[in-house]
This record gives C-alpha cells, structure tokens and sequence, in this order.
C-alpha cells in the first residue's frame, strides 16, 4: 500500500492516549502475567470481566497494584464482542488515542503493542490486526485443523468485508483509532466468536483502511472454546449475509459503477447458460440425438460472458479497498470546523 505523507502532523507515541482493553474470562491463571507484561507506551488499561465463573474482575482488583488498570463489570455474560465493546466505550469517554484489543490468556505478546500502533499513529491505517501466516517457516506450530479452518474463514471473510489483502481474520490482536471506533455500531457487532470478521465488515462499510501486523502463533496451556468444527457453518452463514449487505451499501446505497451492473448481469447470464445447457443436455440424453452446435454455443455463450463480467466485478472490488483512513478524513474535518 502506498501512503502519502499527511499534511498535518500526527501526535507522537510519547503524546498519544494508549488504552489496553482486556476481555477477562477464565484467565485468571494468565491475566495478571499479561497486565504486567504490558509496556509504558500504554497509559490506560480496561479489563473487562465478562461475567467471569472464577471472578476475574474481582481477582484483577485483589492482586494488581497497576495505577493504569481499571476493571469493568458485566452483570450478565456478552461474549468477547460485547466485553471489546464495553472497552471501547470507556476507552474513547476517557480520551484514547488508540485501543489496543489484547486477550487475557497470555497467548499474545504485549512487547508488540507498539508495532500494532506505529501504522495508526503514523497516519498509515485505522485498524491493525495480527496475521500469524506472514512467516511460513514459523506457522508448523498451528495445529492442522486451525490452519485449514483459518485458510477457509480467511477466504469467506476476503469476500464478506472486502478487504482482499488480509489474512487471518479470527485473529483477536487488534488496535483501532478511537476516531474509526466511535462510527462503529456497538450494539449491531456480533458479541461471540463471529465478532473479529464482522468488525472488518463493519469497518470496510465505513472507508476505514486495515493493515495486518506479523505475528508469531503462540499456544500455551489454555484451551480455545472456539470449534472449527462447529463455527463453520455459522460462519459461512453470517459471512454470506454480511457480503450481500455489503454489496447493497457500497454499490447500490451509497455509490453506483460499472461493477454495480457487472454483478448483476454476470450471475444472470450465467445461470441462463447453465440452465438452458442442462435443460437441453438433459433432453438429447432421453431423446438419443446429439445437441445441436448452436443449441450448444447458446448455452456457452452466456456462461462465458457472465463469468468475465463476473470477473470484471471481483477486479473492481479488488482495488477499491479503502486507501485513506478515516481518521485522517475526521481530522481535518474538525479542524476545519474549529
């Protein structure tokens, strides 16, 4: 991605707000590590207890002295998504700059806080995200079954949330600018583990750019509650929806192109050449008569073209992933206005 330089100059590290926001449930084996592993970079940190069977709130509270640490409750269990949200809240009330998303199981590695941040602060990037796949040497770690799942998921979410050039999209190490969060629909993101790839979705239908940020697999001893196996189906499902309503708000809502007709047309010319094809395939195998050349060039010919407007409608969405952040664009405007 090329970045020009802004024209305006962007708060230092040193200036900036920030805020850690930790979903706390059943990591009170791990939380405290994870606190303490957290550097002076960050001024703020928000663990939210999501309703925790072992009481991790109460035991954060108990047995950490960090003056940065705050600890939130939830009177009833909202999933990772909801405690994020919860985070996020009180993140931007308070005046972040950036909210890092960091889970409480020590599987990631705080020390990279700061390479999360760096494309946001630098004006580069609105929402950064650990990609585990960058370096195929260290990815023979990953269990099999994660990384098949993950090479699935990751496709169905390329689709979904149209940003083409990101990997890994169940990866839960995140950090936005709290300008690009505050547009956010709290209360309409999904609250479980379908959360990490509706964030994109959401974020793609806003203009916002998101970066991946290499990053290592680590597995310690915590058990992953998230079943491949499982959540497939839900996800392809909720992914199939969240590209249809994409397509809706970018080309037809908001915007109309040439790729707003390619779609349309292509899968329309398609379905006409493979049903009028099977309709007379089907016909000359009861019948014992060979299809007519034309009857097959009929059938070829839609299929064939639908397919390359199909391809023209992949291309144009391709590269019109957002370039410019939106925290940028928020910026000047309230300079602007101020």
């Amino acid at each position: 991605m090329n970045v020009t330089a802004p024209a305006a100059p962007l708060p230092a590290l040193k200036a900036a707000q920030i805020a850690v926001v930790i979903p706390s449930y059943r990591v009170t084996r791990h939380i405290i590590g994870v606190i303490a592993g957290i550097g002076p970079e960050v001024s703020r940190v928000y663990v939210v207890d999501d309703r925790c069977p072992d009481g991790s709130g109460a035991f954060v509270t108990a047995n950490c002295t960090d003056p940065r640490v705050t600890v939130l409750t939830h009177t009833e269990n909202q999933g990772v998504g909801g405690a994020v949200m919860t985070g996020y809240r009180a993140a931007i009330l308070d005046g972040a700059t950036v909210i890092v998303k960091l889970d409480g199981d020590g599987q990631m590695d705080a020390s990279l806080i700061p390479m999360f941040i760096a494309p946001i602060l630098a004006g580069e990037a609105d929402y950064t995200k650990g990609n585990r796949f960058f370096d195929l040497e260290r990815i023979g770690s990953m269990p099999p079954i994660r990384l098949f799942g993950n090479a699935m998921l990751s496709f169905m979410t390329k689709l979904s949330s149209g940003y083409w050039h990101l990997f890994d999209p169940t990866n839960g190490y995140t950090a936005i600018h709290a300008d690009a969060a505050r547009y956010l629909p709290f209360d309409k993101i999904s609250k479980r583990y379908f959360f990490e790839s509706d964030m994109l979705f959401r974020l793609n239908t806003l203009g916002a750019v998101a970066v991946d940020v290499p990053m290592d697999a680590v597995y310690g001893d915590e058990v992953s509650n998230l079943k491949v196996s499982q959540v497939i189906t839900e996800f392809a499902a909720k992914n199939v929806r969240n590209f249809f309503k994409r397509l809706f708000y970018n080309y037809y809502l908001r915007n109309l192109s040439v790729a707003s007709l390619e779609l349309p047309i292509g899968v329309a010319l398609s379905i006409f050449g493979i049903v009028f094809g099977i309709v007379h395939w089907i016909g000359s195998a009861q019948s014992d008569v060979a299809t007519p050349a034309g009857t097959v060039m009929l059938a070829a010919l839609p299929l064939i073209m639908g397919v390359q407007f199909i391809l023209g409608f992949l291309n144009y969405d391709i590269a019109s992933v957002p370039t410019r952040p939106l925290h940028m664009k928020t910026l000047f405007r309230r300079r602007s206005n101020g």
